[in-house]
């Protein structure tokens, strides 16, 4: 039986972006032009597919009047994966982010982001606030989570098939292993140049905009998560029940309460 919403659960041909540096930056599009952009920017090592159409949100968004904007952040997807850190500093992810505004022609835009594409957001809200009217932030790291891999062993598994003795870099590779076709050995530079080049989210400099923040309860993020919402002078913070870091984009309670809070309702917690 064919489906009745192909283009919701199916995704389209990529339309690539240059960066300012000229990276390649997969991009794709739901929706008349004319409806209302939100932007959905995916998590370290998952892709537009894996965060955004498999789990429902491309399909819930534009049911409720929007179109979407979906990216491939660098390193991941169909976008260009760098196996240099230099690569993957967080002024390289707002630019890329910029420039598909510009390219698009759009002024201004609702943001989605889940985990690295949620501390991605909240620098695009600080630091370019024009751009962004109000935003979803799912899963925002404590800081620098990437920071705990082991480089050298994460790096030797890449390159050579080095079994990992330490359990938490063990764990990232294996999250990046999860989506086919991954590149872990630009994962592993990603997480060196986050490493480097990134500034723990600021709470004393917060968005100003509207920022609805979301966590699982069972992730180790929540209060961190949660103390981000507080500092925030438009914040609210909803949890994301039953789910931890790595199954919240697939709750229809955290699609719910974005596609609300996105709209202007209240929330529902």
């Amino acid at each position: 039986m064919a489906r009745s919403h192909p283009d919701l659960t199916d995704l389209p041909k990529p339309k690539f972006i240059m960066s300012p540096e000229g990276r390649r930056i997969a991009t794709y599009s739901w929706g008349d032009h004319d409806l209302p952009t939100v932007l959905c920017v995916h998590g370290f090592a998952s892709s537009c597919r894996d965060n955004w159409v498999s789990t429902g949100w491309v399909r819930d968004l534009t049911r409720a009047g929007f179109r979407v904007l979906g990216v491939d952040q660098r390193g991941h997807g169909a976008s260009d994966r760098p196996h240099e850190a230099i690569a993957y500093g967080m002024a390289n992810f707002v630019a890329d982010l910029e420039a598909v505004l510009d390219t698009y022609l759009i002024d201004t835009v609702a943001y989605t982001g889940y985990s690295l594409g949620a501390r991605v957001g909240w620098q695009v809200a600080v630091q370019a606030p024009g751009r962004i009217e109000r935003a979803v932030l799912g899963g925002i790291p404590d800081g620098r989570p990437l920071a705990r891999m082991h480089l050298d062993q994460a790096r030797a598994y890449a390159e050579h098939g080095t079994p990992i003795a330490d359990p938490v870099t063990k764990s990232y590779v294996e999250l990046a292993e999860r989506v086919d076709g991954n590149d872990v050995r630009a994962l592993v530079a990603l997480a060196e140049g986050m490493r480097d080049g990134d500034a723990d989210p600021d709470p004393a400099d917060p968005p100003t905009q509207p920022i609805l923040f979301a966590t699982g309860t069972d992730d180790a993020i929540i209060e961190q998560s949660r103390a981000l919402a507080e500092a925030t002078p438009a914040g609210t913070f909803v949890e994301v029940p039953g789910r931890h870091h790595f199954n919240a984009p697939g709750s229809r309670h955290f699609r719910r309460a974005a596609v609300e809070f996105l709209g202007g309702q209240a929330v529902s917690k």
